[in-house]
């Protein structure tokens, strides 16, 4: 397996990926609209994205977000997404992939990762193990705009 950081010309490879991941979480599947976000936060620089990829066949991906904590004065990152395909799964590609990214945020400098998932979510013992800590210290909230899709 090889884990690379996805470019720009990488699009068409992550794409079908990233619209399962979408699928995965109710949204109804859109390849149009799903190239059309990731090319938007390639051309604004808001992305990161790590492929994993078997036998040059894309198996899954992350994408970091980069943000700030003003406390700390550090920059940090938001692991917002992790999906490896369904034919993929238990052969330690998500490991590898979070295992990546925290070691692309320690050769930044930045102050850590932050990532959110559902409580019925499996993959929160894998999180577990590898070192993240649920933040029993701080309440999420979330205001949505109701004016808008």
């Amino acid at each position: 397996m090889e884990i690379r950081n996805v470019t720009l010309s990488d699009i068409e490879l992550v794409t079908p990926l990233f619209n399962s991941y979408r699928m995965f979480y109710g949204q109804p599947t859109d390849i149009d609209a799903s190239r059309t976000f990731l090319k938007k936060r390639f051309l604004n620089n808001e992305t990161v994205i790590f492929l994993a990829l078997e036998k040059d066949m894309a198996v899954g991906f992350t994408q970091l977000y980069k943000t700030f904590s003003s406390v700390s004065l550090q920059p940090f990152y938001i692991l917002n997404d992790l999906f490896v395909s369904q034919e993929s799964r238990k052969k330690g590609i998500g490991e590898a992939l979070l295992n990546h990214a925290k070691s692309f945020c320690q050769k930044q400098g930045y102050k850590g990762l932050a990532l959110e998932t559902a409580t019925d979510n499996p993959a929160k013992n894998l999180y577990e193990r590898l070192g993240w800590q649920k933040d029993d210290d701080y309440f999420h909230f979330f205001w949505k705009n109701t004016n808008i899709n």
